[in-house]
């Protein structure tokens, strides 16, 4: 549907995208979609204070649909324009995280309008209202700290764009202080084990390399979901996976025998078709609802506790601190933060060779073949 057709038709499904535009499409995918394909939706008047639910599904999922939500409360152009700019920026490089931003800026987008607030010109009051709202409605600080975040973002750009007399959410505003200790269930060193050697003898070549490849890497569910088939392959003598990362980057991680040889297993049935690397039984790729009834479902038939993707990486992460390494080194492999300056020097020689990776895979090995025939 070119923008010429919208036009003459006078509607446009939100969840059509523009020509041209596709999932390798990253900085100028928002300025597309919000500075060509919005414009041609039909404004219509925002309903009088309408109730709002900050619970459920987003306002916006998608660019599309926050182009679709602005154009329909009448944002003015210029908001558009700096909308697009701010998530083309830097750190919302990756599509992932584009459409993070866009699902926790769009409760705040929504909110202003049920209460018929001027979003350029909002009052602090108005956002600590806003904060003190999405407390009632339950969500945990984690919840609340992030929309909020994302919200003064939005802000601080269109501040900066001229396109906004201040942020609201700036400086001076009480924000929910994150707790000191993961909420995340996580699972011990034996029941990853169990739920490994469940996998390897029960289910398909594909589960179990999923997991195999998530135990070793400790890496996020949008990591897993993302890697390319081209991702495997060798570095100085080691088994290497390049997996999609937070930003954008890519990064190199090892793969011990144990996920080696499960993902080799899995790539004889996959076949050489290019695309993701993790592919259903009808060649679509996996999704984050696939991932989240995949784990769940087989820690449950392992007789462990239910728990998330995240879960899994939470798990890794706390069993390598139990084992002794140092913070550094499991905060690299985690990549929740950029290593000190000093270690920057080093890294890209030394960091594959100081590599948890083998000693996990080690210690994770054994114990699968110690529940080897459990389930026989």
């Amino acid at each position: 549907m070119t923008s010429e057709t919208v036009a003459e038709s006078g509607s446009v499904d939100p969840q059509v995208p523009p020509p041209g535009l596709h999932d390798n499409v990253r900085y100028h995918a928002p300025a597309v979609i919000l500075g060509e394909w919005a414009p041609a939706i039909p404004q219509t008047e925002p309903d009088s204070n309408p109730p709002l639910n900050l619970t459920g599904r987003p306002p916006a999922r998608t660019v599309h649909e926050l182009a679709h939500l602005l154009r329909t409360i009448a944002a003015p152009p210029a908001v558009m324009e700096a909308t697009a700019a701010w998530l083309s920026g830097e750190r919302r490089a990756a599509p992932a995280t584009i459409r993070g931003y866009v699902r926790d800026a769009s409760w705040w987008i929504a909110y202003a309008t049920s209460r018929g607030l001027d979003l350029t010109n909002s009052d602090p009051i108005e956002a600590d209202l806003y904060a003190a709202a999405l407390r009632s409605a339950g969500h945990s600080d984690a919840t609340r700290a992030r929309r909020i975040s994302a919200a003064s973002s939005w802000y601080t750009y269109l501040v900066r764009a001229g396109r906004a007399a201040a942020n609201p959410f700036g400086a001076g505003m009480e924000r929910p202080r994150l707790p000191d200790v993961s909420a995340t269930r996580g699972m011990s060193g034996d029941e990853l084990e169990r739920t490994l050697a469940y996998a390897r003898e029960r289910e398909s070549a594909r589960t179990f390399a999923i997991l195999a490849v998530m135990v070793a890497t400790a890496c996020r569910d949008g990591s897993i979901i993302a890697a390319p088939l081209d991702a495997l392959g060798h570095d100085r003598g080691h088994r290497v996976i390049d997996l999609p990362t937070k930003g954008g980057k890519t990064k190199r991680l090892i793969l011990p025998p144990l996920a080696a040889e499960a993902a080799a297993r899995y790539l004889t049935e996959r076949g050489s078709a290019p695309g993701r690397l993790f592919i259903t039984s009808t060649g679509r790729p996996i999704d984050q609802p696939y991932l989240y009834r995949l784990v769940k479902r087989v820690t449950r038939a392992a007789g462990v506790a239910e728990v998330s993707p995240h879960g899994i990486r939470h798990s890794v992460l706390t069993l390598l601190l139990d084992k002794g390494y140092p913070l550094h080194v499991v905060q690299d492999l985690a990549g929740h933060a950029d290593p000190r300056t000093t270690r920057r020097y080093d890294r890209a020689r030394e960091s594959l060779d100081r590599s948890p990776a083998y000693e996990l895979g080690q210690l994770l090995a054994a114990g699968v073949e110690r529940h080897a025939g459990r389930w026989s």
